[in-house]
Formats: C-alpha cells, structure tokens, sequence
C-alpha cells in the first residue's frame, strides 16, 4: 500500500471541521490594538525578517469588521477600555484575542486606579505574550497557538 496505490484513488475523505479549520488556520486577519512599546515590537513581528506570512497572518487588517484576530499591545487605561471593548464586540465570530506584554496581561508595572489591570477583565484572551516588551519569537509563537486552537475547534461551536 503505497503512494502510487494512494494517488490513483479519486476519493479523499475528510470532514468539514477539518477543511474550514485548516482554511482559517491559514488565513487569519490580525488587527491590531497597539498603545505602547509592545505596538514598535510587532512592528519587527510582520518585518521581512520575522515574517509572520508564514504562518498565514501577514494580511493586517485596521477595521475591525475584517478580522478575526486581536492583538492587544500595551497598556490599557479605564478610558479605552470601552474603546477596546467595542472593537471586540464589533469583530465577527468566531474571533480570537492575543494579550501582548505585561502592561495588556496585567497591567504591568502601573498599578493604579487608571490602568486596566488585564485586559481578560473586559474581553476573553486566548493567548498570553509575556515580557516587556515580549520578543518577536514570542508573538510568532502565540499565533502558533492559536492555529493549534483552530485546529481543535468545531464549526457548530461558533454560534
């Protein structure tokens, strides 16, 4: 049973999860959510040395109606916080949310009344990016993640 016996055959099984898992893995349409040091970091993220195209992420969307991937970098004041909030509410489903940096994870070394101490306080994180600001080895790796999430997830869930 070999390869020729393989690509003679005119069937390929599969399901459906697995295709539109497999095209969303791929395609995924960042948008991002930048308000510090951790926005000049993925700067270098999506550069040509880096090259987050690889990994299917290059097409950086500024309107939140087209895309599906949320990168929050930096830090996070009561003031946007409603600001951040709608642009979550406003993506389509099914959507996913990275949390860049110690300022977006928790808020960082601002621990007071006007900083959002993490931002899973207003909206859902998918991944978290540790440092200050987080290496873009890190970032790549977060978006790698969040490919093995889709990969894992069923269509009917998104409803």
């Amino acid at each position: 049973m070999g390869l020729e016996s393989r690509l003679e055959s005119p069937f390929l099984t599969t399901t459906v999860d697995a295709v539109i898992n497999w095209g969303r893995k791929y395609s995924l349409w960042p948008m991002p959510f930048g308000t510090a040091c951790c926005a000049i970091e993925f700067m270098g993220v999506v550069s040509n040395r880096y090259d987050v195209s690889r990994f299917g992420a290059e097409l950086v969307r500024f309107s939140p109606r087209q895309a599906d991937l949320l990168l929050v970098m930096g830090t996070i004041t009561q003031k946007m916080a409603p600001v951040l909030k709608q642009i979550y509410d406003q993506m389509p489903d099914p959507k996913w949310v990275v949390s860049m940096g110690a300022c977006a994870s928790s808020g960082g070394f601002y621990d007071n009344y006007s900083v959002v101490q993490g931002i899973d306080e207003l909206i859902p994180v998918d991944v978290y990016v540790a440092g200050c600001p987080p290496r873009p080895e890190n970032v790549i790796g977060a978006i790698v993640k969040i490919q093995e999430k889709i990969s894992r997830e069923k269509a009917a869930d998104w409803r």
